[in-house]
């Protein structure tokens, strides 16, 4: 089985070491009179997943480089990015067949939350990187105005300002350039990443990590 791991949409060249996803939960446990132990199961936590993944500084034929070889610093500089931006991201993991077929993947909107760097003699002149990521659930806010009655014994009166929905039409479909992904496209054009499945399955591509420059994915 072959795996391919992206971290907004920038895929790893080599697969983690370790990948491990813990799916927290709330649930609460409390003893009741006559009744005793009982759990109050309550909605899933957020899932929590630390990887180690090798950053090699030579290239190796077992690496992947979609976009040609790339050094260490490229994919360091992009965490950083991620951890100074206070953004969410998409984090991607897809196994595939032996012949190329997709057996299953992950898709999750994470937040990193810590990394480090690490050196080794062993390792020659490439590094370790032990990444944590969290889970990020999008939520929504509203903006209230408070607008002040014209009479002064009136009370000030709060009404909710709802955010007007985007009334932009995507394209019917998109030429592929070089260092496009499919979640990337559906980020831009439909606003969502996670629909890339839906726009491969669309588009008869068995594979949505392959890609080529000059295809045409329709909408």
């Amino acid at each position: 089985m072959a795996y391919s791991f992206f971290i907004d949409g920038i895929q790893l060249p080599v697969a983690p070491s370790s990948l491990e996803m813990k799916i927290n939960n709330q649930n609460k446990t409390i003893t009741l009179i006559n009744e005793g132990e009982v759990n109050l199961l309550k909605h899933a936590g957020l899932t929590d997943i630390s990887l180690e993944v090798l950053l090699p500084n030579v290239k190796y034929p077992f690496a992947v480089y979609p976009d040609g070889f790339q050094p260490a610093t490229f994919y360091l500089e992009k965490l950083e990015k991620l951890k100074i931006s206070k953004k969410p991201f998409q984090f991607i993991v897809t196994r595939l067949k032996p012949i190329g077929d997709l057996l299953f993947d992950t898709n999750i909107k994470v937040s990193l939350e810590d990394y480090s760097i690490e050196e080794d003699a062993e390792n020659g002149f490439d590094i370790t990187v032990p990444i944590t990521l969290k889970q990020y659930r999008e939520y929504g806010t509203k903006v209230i105005q408070v607008k002040k009655a014209k009479s002064a014994k009136a009370k000030p009166v709060a009404t909710a300002v709802k955010k007007r929905a985007t009334t932009k039409t995507p394209p019917k479909s998109h030429k592929v350039v070089k260092g496009d992904t499919l979640w990337a496209i559906c980020k831009k054009y439909l606003g969502d990443g996670s629909k890339y499945p839906e726009i491969a399955k669309k588009n008869n591509i068995k594979n949505p990590n392959l890609i080529f420059p000059g295809q045409v994915i329709k909408f």
